[in-house]
């Protein structure tokens, strides 16, 4: 079989470290990040002219897969075989994804709305073209059912959000709409289970209480995972404690 070796240009660098934090594709919820490209390569030259795109293709790696698989559950949707849909788990590693730029510094590329975790390799950059590259109204079969959730939140729950994204834990609100926006109780694709009337998502030590309602979901607010016996013991796996201490005291 032919084989092709190739190496990246660069490196892309986000807030988005696990695979639940970044998006199932490109969307508005994402972290922004920015793509350093390799020095001593004469990049510089390459992005000549890159300052008039205003959105990307990128191709990058899977870098954190390390194995395939021939059939995929996607995050919507029944089980597919992997080459009709975009799963990471892939016979080659590589994936695609078409994002904003917002600026260019030297050899810094600020990005937006890219579905990337921290670290991840890229290959190749290439400008999108809507002549080309859009053809709306186009999806696989399997997608063509799929109900789209409209999120939106309570004022506790957005306080609660707030507080802790000055806590530096700024990831849960864009979670929530990557998890919830299809198929929002599917607790074989997400950690959720449902209650009577409320359901609850789990983020890392955090939990999420929200209602349904036809195609609406409400968030009504978020709560620490750890029981009071639970901060009361002396270990701390995620070094997060202090911060449910404080957070209980604000708000349960």
């Amino acid at each position: 079989m032919n084989q092709l070796f190739i190496r990246s240009v660069g490196t892309y660098h986000t807030s988005q470290v696990y695979p639940y934090e970044a998006g199932r594709q490109t969307d508005t919820y994402s972290a922004e990040g920015q793509i350093e490209l390799h020095s001593g390569e004469n990049f510089e030259q390459a992005l000549t002219g890159i300052e008039g795109c205003q959105r990307l293709w990128l191709i990058f790696g899977f870098h954190q897969n390390e194995s395939w698989k021939p059939m995929v559950r996607p995050p919507r949707g029944p089980k597919m075989g992997v080459f009709a849909t975009r799963s990471p788990y892939r016979p080659n590693p590589l994936g695609i994804s078409c994002v904003e730029l917002i600026e260019r510094k030297g050899l810094i590329l600020r990005i937006l709305g890219a579905d990337l975790l921290d670290q991840t390799p890229i290959y190749d950059i290439k400008p999108y073209l809507d002549y080309a590259d859009s053809f709306p109204g186009i999806l696989p079969e399997w997608l063509q059912d799929s109900v789209c959730f409209e999120i939106s939140f309570s004022p506790l729950s957005e306080s609660q959000l707030s507080f802790l994204e000055s806590e530096g834990v700024n990831q849960i609100e864009a979670f929530i709409c990557h998890q919830l926006e299809f198929e929002p109780t599917n607790s074989k694709k997400k950690r959720v289970r449902v209650n009577g009337m409320t359901c609850t998502l789990s983020y890392r030590t955090w939990r999420i209480d929200f209602e349904i309602s036809k195609n609406q979901i409400l968030i009504l607010s978020l709560y620490s995972g750890y029981s009071d016996s639970d901060l009361e013991a002396s270990s701390d796996t995620y070094q997060d404690k202090n911060l449910h201490r404080k957070f209980k005291k604000l708000f349960q």
